[in-house]
């Protein structure tokens, strides 16, 4: 497959899926909110970890907002992801709480304002949840198309962080055509089930 053709493939499934997230109502969305957050608090890892990284919703994405709010309850670190200053394609995570105030990015996507008294090195996050278009059940995850997270999750398994994605049940399809840049994930949450995938 071309390089062009792939972009082409890539970029029809990420139309198709983020207007079937869109058409999804206030109700499916939040229903969907609570199921996810009763999935991700069920699981083993995440009652171990300390530090978590999560993304605010946008888009259409599943609402991370309900589980945020559970975690803190339970006194576990959440941190947001915010674009790196300096460096290209590159992210930075920071410390969020309750009493964050946040900013607008140049995509339109609330972070909390860089401070570099806040930043939490990838060394010391646990468990880093990505948001994504649509993945397959080869744990393929197709994300917006900026490389942000293939660049975070790049040699993951050397990290001591351990990866998850979080997605509605509507956004997985048929196998994703993959590049060589392409970093499957080794397990994906949705409001119905935990995919784990034996990468």
């Amino acid at each position: 497959m071309t390089h062009t053709s792939l972009f082409q493939q890539r970029d029809e499934i990420r139309k198709a899926i983020r207007q079937k997230r869109r058409l999804l109502t206030l109700d499916e969305q939040q229903q969907a909110a609570e199921q996810l957050c009763e999935q991700v608090l069920s699981h083993p890892k995440i009652k171990q970890a300390q530090t978590i990284a999560l993304f605010l919703s946008f888009d259409g994405e599943i609402d991370t907002s309900p589980l945020i709010s559970q975690l803190w309850t339970l006194n576990k670190q959440v941190c947001l992801p915010v674009l790196h200053p300096f460096h290209r394609h590159h992210l930075l995570f920071l410390r969020y709480d309750p009493t964050t105030h946040l900013v607008k990015n140049r995509f339109n996507i609330f972070e909390p304002p860089l401070n570099v008294n806040n930043i939490i090195p990838i060394s010391d996050i646990d468990i880093i949840f990505t948001p994504l278009v649509a993945f397959d059940e080869f744990g393929q995850r197709l994300g917006m198309g900026g490389g942000f997270y293939d660049r975070t999750l790049e040699n993951w398994q050397q990290q001591s962080f351990y990866p998850m994605g979080l997605a509605h049940t509507c956004q997985q399809v048929k196998p994703l055509p993959s590049a060589d840049w392409d970093i499957p994930l080794p397990e994906i949450i949705t409001p119905n089930k935990i995919w784990s995938f034996n990468n």
